[in-house]
């Protein structure tokens, strides 16, 4: 069976490490939002500052770091930034059992988190394109978000339950140690790292910091993904708080069942990460892409109808089942499109401008629909996202475009076959 290709050893140590780490993710969903109420009595507007700033501000910082990480080996990094990770979360509980844990710590920690899940992402994909052929990058791309779906179906009511057993920062100390974890499988792969040629000086230009942006910019396939992707998450992550707020408020849903139906849906996810490879291989990669796009974008709509009771809680499940099969199926080969059309020496670059633009959009989402919900309510706001999202297909590129291998390489200029 193609999905269940071997992609080797160094790989399996790869996938090994991520899947740790994303547990650990999982267990500790939701930890911060909690503990800043249940340990420091914050309000609904400290908690949405700490959502919404921590991205943020998060982004910011991490604008240096893309052309930071592309001129250095990327594996060590990725184990920096696994320590870092680490380092920071753990000082939350440290603080906790010494009773001086404040709401500015979990903001500081939210950001340096943020800067560091940047820097990881570009560093790990570039790793990737580099570990992986590229007939395999669709694989291993399915193979991530499978795992992804799956510890987001199991952690968050395991760390539900482990909070409520052991204490609010017990799932934070959980997602520390994952990144100890995730740090020594990748520090296991082994192998040499050739370190980056550059071309240039050796400090930091300016320039370097527009690489990423002007390519996806300039890019006629990239660039709609970018614009389609940032709108999208943006606006289903601005639902959410939303949702949370008038399914546990006016609607009258118990906490177990919110958890409940957002648990149960994803393993939507796990399935359309496993339909990726296959489909792709029966009706062509540019047409599921496109298809997925088109289909997850119709969904969110249906939360804005939620009722109270058994009716609200099954259709809440119907339609995050079907936004997050089409999620599932839609993100491993967005993964791996942006992947193949972008060269190796810009690979990095590419993806930290493409995460610290979708963290800055989900953040400034957030605080718009918020304001939104308080004028209008939350239904109202949750439908305006909804219909907002059905426009987002035009965004979507509208014919198949050549990679990089398929022009011949780092070599070929970007722009090309223009829309």
């Amino acid at each position: 069976m193609t999905g269940r290709r071997a992609l080797g050893r160094r790989f399996g140590w790869l996938w090994a490490a991520y899947a740790v780490s994303a547990y650990g993710s999982g267990l500790g969903f939701g930890a911060f939002p909690m503990i800043a109420v249940l340990v420091l009595h914050c309000g609904p507007a400290q908690v949405a500052t700490l959502a919404a700033a921590g991205r943020a501000v998060g982004a910011l910082v991490a604008v240096p770091l893309g052309p930071w990480v592309e001129f250095r080996r990327k594996r060590p990094v990725m184990v920096a930034m696994d320590l870092t990770r680490f380092a920071v979360l753990m000082s939350v509980p440290a603080a906790f059992a010494l009773g001086r844990l404040s709401f500015a710590q979990l903001l500081l920690v939210s950001v340096v988190t943020a800067a560091a899940d940047i820097a990881f992402k570009a560093a790990s994909g570039a790793y990737l394109k580099a570990l992986v052929p590229v007939q395999d990058l669709l694989v291993a791309n399915s193979r991530f978000e499978s795992t992804t779906w799956t510890s987001t179906t199991v952690g968050p009511p395991l760390g539900g339950a482990a909070i409520g057993l052991f204490g609010p920062v017990t799932t934070v100390v959980a997602d520390a140690v994952s990144y100890l974890l995730s740090a020594l499988g990748i520090r296991a792969i082994g192998g040499t790292e050739p370190h980056p040629a550059r071309t240039g000086a050796a400090r930091l230009r300016a320039a370097d910091l527009l690489t990423g942006w002007r390519h996806i910019l300039t890019h006629p396939a990239l660039r709609p993904l970018f614009f389609n992707a940032i709108v999208v998450n943006g606006l289903i992550m601005a639902s959410q708080p939303l949702l949370a707020v008038l399914l546990l408020g006016p609607l009258g849903f118990a906490p177990w069942q919110y958890g409940l139906v957002f648990a149960a849906p994803c393993v939507g996810g796990l399935l359309g990460s496993r339909l990726a490879h296959p489909l792709v291989a029966r009706f062509g990669r540019y047409r599921v892409l496109r298809a997925a796009g088109v289909l997850r974008a119709l969904w969110p709509l249906g939360l804005a109808f939620v009722r109270p009771g058994v009716p609200g809680i099954v259709l809440i499940i119907v339609v995050q089942f079907g936004l997050v099969t089409c999620c599932g199926l839609f993100n491993p080969l967005l993964a791996t499109y942006r992947l193949d059309h972008t060269a190796p020496d810009r690979v990095a670059r590419t993806l930290a401008a493409w995460s610290v633009s979708s963290s800055a959009a989900i953040a400034a989402l957030t605080a718009l629909w918020g304001l939104l919900a308080t004028v209008t309510g939350p239904r109202t706001a949750i439908a305006a996202a909804g219909v907002v999202l059905l426009a987002t297909p035009l965004l979507l590129p509208r014919r198949e475009h050549a990679s990089q291998d398929e022009l011949g390489g780092a070599g070929v200029p970007d722009v090309v076959d223009r829309v």
